[in-house]
Formats: C-alpha cells, structure tokens, sequence
C-alpha cells in the first residue's frame, strides 16, 4: 500500500469527526517549518532567500510541540530549509511521534546518513527525501552535483534499517514525461514505499522563473506521465505507489475543477502562523485558532487571486480531493481502479477574469522579522546590566 492502512483509517476516522462537529475550517497536515537555513541552494525554492540572521533562527522544541498540539492535524510535515541542520529535530520527531501524529521528516538526503541513527522505524514516521528525477535531472533542479547519488544510497540504507521511505518529487516545465516514467519504474524497483509528485510552484523570490508550469502545461505533462504509467503496468512492470489521493491525481491531469483549501495544510515557521498557505507568506499571526478565525479565506484561490492562478500543489488541492472521495466514494473507487483518464477532453477550468492582483509584501515581512531580531539582541544585551543594578 501507497499509505499505510492504519494511517488511512486514522486520517478517515479524524474528517469524519470534524464533518459531525460541523467544523469547515480543519487542517490535514500541519507544515512545520522549524528553520529556513538550508545546506543546498536549489534556483527554483522559494524558502532561502532570506538574510543570515533569520537563516539562524530555529523554533525551539517546546514552540514545535504547542504548533502541534494547537492544530491538532493528524499529520505533520516537517519541511525546511533542511530539518537535518536543526540540532534538536530527533527530539521534535519524538515529540510528535508521542502523540500519535504521522510525521513526515522531508530532507535534501544529505545529512540522513549521518543523522539516521537518531530515528527509530516506526508506523508514525516517514522519510520524505527529496527527488526531483533521475541524476541528471535532479541534480539540475538543486545546481549541485553527486546529490542524487548521495540520496539514493540514503534510501536504499533506511529501508534495508526497517523505516518507511517516501520521495517528494516536484515537476518543472523542462520535465520530461518518458524519463520522469523511468525514474518511478526505478523507485519502485529500489522497494521505495511511495511517491510525493507535484508541478511547481511560482515562487516570487526563487532565482529561477523560467520553468516553472502554468495550469495547461501541467495537465498535459501528467496526463502523458500517467499515460506511460498505464501502459508500463500492462508489460508487467510494478504499479507507481502515490502518497497521494487518486482525485488529486485525476485533478492533476485535468479531470477535476477544484478550488484550493488553503486551511488544510497550514504552516508553522520562526515568523508565527503563515497567512493564507505553506506557498504563500502575506501575514503571520501568533496561534493557530487566529490564524483560522482572521483570514480572510476567499481572497486566495485560484482565480481569486493573482499569484495563485497557476497553482495545483497538493498542499492547496490535496485536502480539497479528500473532502470530494469522502462526499462521493463511488467516483473515488472508480478514479482509483482505472487510474487518472489521460484521453478525451479535460474538466473545464476555473474563470481568471476577475482575480485581483497580485500584492508584493515579502520584503515588508523580512524588514518586520529583522527588526524583532534586532530588538531582541539589544534587550540580551541589556539584560547584564540589569542583574548588576539589581544587585
């Protein structure tokens, strides 16, 4: 199985909850961001480009298991930046772990050998190691090479140790649908548990603008991808195993006319509570109940807003497509039997015309969180003086 069983009943199990609670506005997955500093510097993230002085802050233990327990999400992400170069993350895994939440540990591969012996298998952690296609592609995508190599035998180490292990690969426009098949037909033959697969997102600050996918591009690559899949399965090669919803993947492929739930998979970093997604910084908040209460939700989405219109990350749609299999189980069998439909016309796309602009306020966010760096240096710095007057 793609995701365990008893992670599925679990995930089930907790919408079931929020649906006869009457609750709209409910997280999936809970992205925690403990730092931005990263040890690679891939020209199509948007997460490090950010002065040195918020590269060095971490959120501490205790701040990533209150973000925790304040969502209550039956999964957590824990994203980056590297997560590897927080000294502390074996302690916020365990923390999490503790309560019985799916973590999800994502990492560029490159500290996981020597960091592995700090984790143990368990059915509530997985490794998300970060792929972006074979060699030559993936180490393209983070402009360093011997990358892939290094990941690769990171993977094949945990699973031969017992862990469960997930890639995240993420799709630009200069993919290649025949040899991304190939790279999955070689996951699944290294005895990878599944696959995390995604067309890119804009990034406003990342170095590179060119590759990125619009909407249309990104339906035709997955349809030619799935395409490949259906007809590797028919010459009795291994099936692709997603980590992902078979809606989303019809979605994807252009059979689907969802909006985006930007409350399903809300993000945590060193700034507060990330208003309105993991994708999008316009506005912090300090808890997650403000964060819920006080976004003005209707003004992101695609077709609402500018930066979102060629959004289709499974961050934003995932949710939408879990709430879609559980209003209509019969549809999601069938999506799932058959696999995503790669012929024929494709679901009419949500209307651009009336989207408002988009507003460029990361700089604004940046000068904010340096000012607070700065203040609280200087009161550090005070505080010697302080105990001595006090004496």
């Amino acid at each position: 199985m793609s995701v365990p069983l008893r992670q599925q009943f679990d995930v089930a199990l907790y919408i079931m909850k929020q649906k006869l609670r009457g609750n709209k506005y409910y997280p999936l997955v809970l992205m925690l961001e403990p730092l931005f500093r990263c040890n690679l510097a891939c020209a199509g993230c948007g997460k490090i480009d950010y002065p040195d002085e918020i590269l060095n802050q971490r959120m501490s233990v205790e701040d990533c298991l209150t973000a925790v327990d304040e969502c209550d999400a039956p999964v957590v992400s824990i994203p980056g930046g590297e997560p590897l170069l927080h000294r502390e993350i074996d302690q916020i895994v365990k923390g999490i772990i503790a309560r019985k939440k799916y973590v999800y540990l994502c990492t560029n591969a490159l500290l996981m050998e020597k960091k592995m012996h700090l984790f143990q298998p368990s059915p509530y952690f997985t490794w998300s190691v970060h792929l972006d296609g074979d060699q030559s592609d993936h180490d393209r995508s983070v402009c360093q090479d011997g990358v892939y190599d290094k990941a690769e035998q990171a993977i094949k180490n945990a699973l031969a140790k017992g862990f469960r292990v997930n890639i995240n690969a993420t799709l630009f426009n200069n993919a290649s649908a025949e040899r991304m098949a190939n790279f999955f037909d070689h996951m699944m033959d290294i005895g990878l548990n599944a696959m995390t697969v995604s067309p890119g997102y804009a990034y406003e600050r990342a170095p590179d603008q060119e590759h990125f996918l619009n909407r249309q591009t990104t339906k035709n690559l997955f349809r030619d991808l799935f395409r490949l899949g259906k007809e590797r399965v028919k010459q009795g090669k291994t099936k692709w195993r997603f980590s992902q919803s078979s809606l989303y993947m019809d979605f994807l492929s252009g059979n689907q006319t969802y909006e985006c739930t930007p409350w399903g998979n809300p993000t945590r970093n060193i700034f507060g509570w990330q208003r309105p997604c993991y994708l999008l910084g316009e506005g912090y908040v300090k808890t997650f109940k403000e964060l819920i209460e006080t976004t003005e939700w209707d003004k992101y989405g695609t077709g609402k807003y500018e930066k979102c219109a060629d959004c289709m990350v499974h961050c934003g749609y995932e949710p939408t497509a879990a709430n879609d299999a559980m209003r209509n189980p019969l549809k999601t069998l069938l999506v799932a039997l058959r696999g995503p439909k790669t012929e024929g016309a494709m679901a009419k796309d949500i209307d651009l015309s009336q989207q408002r602009p988009a507003d460029y306020v990361f700089s604004k966010h940046v000068q904010e969180a340096l000012s607070k760096v700065h203040a609280e240096k200087i009161r550090q710095a005070k505080l010697p003086e302080t105990v001595e007057a006090a004496e």
